[in-house]
Formats: C-alpha cells, sequence, structure tokens
C-alpha cells in the first residue's frame, strides 16, 4: 500500500500585481507593517496563476489597464493602489483616481488607493486577508428607491430572517437621520453602545468585543443611535465595524441611508449584493433612476425589491427600466401601518409577505455564500 502523502497545500497569500518598483517598495514595507507573507506578479499575465486563490489582490495603477484587457474572472477583493504623484498635489492624485476607476472596475476593484493617505487602510486589508479575508459573512446593503419605500422594513426583514436560518446576524442602522431601526424593533430602550461610541474608531476590532458591547434585539445584535442628534458615521468606523463583523458573523445586513456619503460608499464597496427597495410606481422609478447608478458604482451585484399591488406598475416594467434584476416582490400587507403604531414587527408575523421574503432571500444568500467559501 502507498502511504505516501501529498504535502500540504502552501496557504493561499495576498496578491502584489506590480512592476513600479517604487510602488513595490512600499507595498512590501506595508505588507511586513501587516505581519503578512505575499505573493508578487511583475507583469498582468504572470498574475493568473495566483489571481483566483488569493484571499486580496494589490493591483498597482500601472498594470490596472493591462490586467482589465485580460478580462479575468471576477475577484471578491481587489484594491487598485496608486503611488504619490511626482508634484504631491490632492488634485493630481484625485484626477489619477478617476482616471484609474473605469479599468478599475473591469477587473472588479472595489477600492482605488492613493498612497501615502491609504498605508493604513491597505495595512488593515492585508491583516484582514491574512484572517480570511472580509467575506466569511454575507453583507446585504438595503437602500429605498425613494423616501418611504420601506427599506427600513426589509433590512430588519433580513435580519429577523438571518436568526431564523441559525447566521449570527449584525443588523447596522447607518441612517443617522433615520427613525432608528430599535424604535421599529420595539426595543428603543434595549441595554448595550450605539454608534456615538464607535464614530471615534479605527483600524482592527475584535468581533466578540463588538458584539458584547451591542444590544441583542430577538436574536441578532442591533448597533443603531441614541435618542437626539446624530452625527456622520467616519468611513473608517464604517470599515472597522464591518470588517469585525465580517470576521465573526454570519450575516450583516446594513440600512443605508439615501444620501450616500463615504460611510454607506463603504458599505455598498463591501456588499454581497445591494437591494434597492421601491413601491411600483412612477415616481419611485424616477427617483431610484437617479439613485442606481450611484449604488452600481460602488455595489458589484444590485438588485431591486419592488413592492407591488393593485394599480401599480409591473415587477417587470420596474426592473426594465431601471435595467436590474429583481431579488423580490413584495405584495401590500394589511395592517401595516397599524402594526407599526403599536410596536409590532410585520416581518416577525407567520405569514408576513416580509417574512416571507426575508426566509427566501437568506437562505439563498448564506447557501451561495457558503458554496463560494
Amino acid at each position: 500500500m502507498d502511504t505516501t502523502h501529498a504535502p500540504p497545500a502552501a496557504p493561499a497569500r495576498p496578491l502584489l500585481v506590480t512592476a513600479d518598483s517604487r510602488l513595490l517598495d512600499d507595498l512590501l514595507r506595508l505588507a511586513a507593517a501587516a505581519d503578512v507573507e505575499v505573493t508578487v506578479a511583475h507583469a498582468a499575465a504572470h498574475a493568473r496563476r495566483d489571481w483566483d486563490r488569493a484571499p486580496l489582490v494589490v493591483a498597482g495603477a500601472d498594470l490596472v489597464p493591462a490586467l482589465a484587457r485580460l478580462d479575468p474572472d471576477r475577484h471578491p477583493n481587489v484594491v487598485v493602489v496608486e503611488a504619490a504623484t511626482a508634484t504631491g498635489h490632492p488634485d493630481d492624485t484625485a484626477e489619477d483616481l478617476d482616471r484609474l476607476w473605469p479599468s478599475a472596475l473591469r477587473v472588479g476593484a472595489r477600492e482605488v488607493l492613493a498612497l501615502p493617505e491609504a498605508e493604513t487602510r491597505l495595512v488593515d486589508l492585508l491583516a484582514e486577508a491574512a484572517d480570511g479575508g472580509p467575506s466569511g459573512a454575507a453583507l446585504v446593503a438595503v437602500v429605498g428607491g425613494r423616501g418611504g419605500a420601506g427599506a427600513s422594513l426589509v433590512a430588519i426583514a433580513l435580519a429577523l430572517a438571518g436568526q431564523r436560518h441559525g447566521a449570527r446576524t449584525l443588523l447596522v442602522d447607518a441612517d443617522p437621520l433615520g427613525g432608528g431601526l430599535d424604535l421599529l424593533l420595539g426595543h428603543e430602550h434595549a441595554e448595550g453602545a450605539r454608534w456615538a461610541e464607535f464614530l471615534a474608531r479605527r483600524g482592527r476590532m475584535s468581533w466578540q468585543a463588538l458584539r458584547g458591547a451591542l444590544p441583542s434585539v430577538r436574536g441578532f445584535t442591533l448597533l443603531t443611535w441614541s435618542h437626539g442628534t446624530a452625527a456622520d458615521i467616519p468611513a473608517a468606523a464604517m470599515r472597522a465595524v464591518l470588517a469585525s463583523a465580517a470576521r465573526g458573523s454570519g450575516l450583516v445586513v446594513a440600512d443605508l441611508p439615501r444620501a450616500l456619503g463615504p460611510s454607506a460608499e463603504e458599505a455598498l464597496r463591501r456588499s454581497t449584493v445591494a437591494l434597492v427597495v421601491l413601491p411600483a410606481d412612477v415616481h419611485a422609478v424616477v427617483a431610484a433612476s437617479r439613485l442606481v447608478p450611484v449604488v452600481r458604482e460602488h455595489a458589484a451585484d444590485v438588485r431591486l425589491v419592488v413592492r407591488c399591488g393593485r394599480g401599480r406598475l409591473a415587477a417587470d416594467v420596474v426592473a426594465a427600466t431601471l435595467d436590474l434584476p429583481v431579488a423580490g416582490e413584495l405584495i401590500d400587507e394589511p395592517g401595516l401601518a397599524r402594526a407599526l403604531e403599536r410596536g409590532d414587527v410585520p416581518a416577525g408575523r407567520a405569514g408576513s409577505p416580509l417574512a416571507a421574503f426575508g426566509s427566501a432571500f437568506v437562505a439563498e444568500l448564506c447557501g451561495t455564500a457558503g458554496a463560494r467559501r
């Protein structure tokens, strides 16, 4: 009997793709700071071997056009990095980043970073990759196609479905001007930290510490706002929260504001799927048509959740107009307004269309994410 065993496969390493020696020196220095071993490809063609298995691809701006011409398979975790401009002027850097985006999107990049400003961000990304990458948990970003579309109710339905599905779930209330998801859930007095305690956070954060600090509501973890004045969420704080949750949870649902600032864009870039929620009427479709292009700039997978009803447009008409696939159709729910006034959670009731949509979507999403991993 042959008892010879094949040697264990080498662990996957982040892949650096650049022929720029100065940029490579900077990237290797940052990898050392993150205590991460990397693989280097000095030409776009050389990146093919390790492209699929690398937990993170850092592509230098010098080789991004060549990579785009190779039309590689979509990678879930690509960032493009631009070295400091010769002039060092911020306007020159901004112009360079704008110029890179078309090629960056063709290789599936979720961020375009400029050094040295983004050095801390890149160290965090390399460290995340060593921990298994930021895509351990599925992240669903939910945004209303117009005001009052019901995006918050859809976000809650997904979080409740995650809990029923057995996934460790975090629900993030990312709208500082909203009414508060704790209020919609009937748990506005739940004990635990709110966004105010995390707005100054940067870098890595333990999931166990984050989860232990936040309120637990109906079986999942909730990050929401204190009552009173709320501040904008810095992108660094959103990044820290989502990276922590990705390492420790199974499902993250982010309820985003329609005014997509840096923190919302951060959530969209990290999203597994972004859902645009809207009623099937002309006014909502026109409003959504202004929002959808911005969402598409940052999210790789964008779908619609269409609220249908008598006298409204058909879901396929809405989908064709916005050129997006439909993730689900929600019929009008009898007694919804009265239930909300009583403090009931519609998605928690048996027979609720919201609950049915949430269960079906989360089951498919978690199954697909699990298969990918």
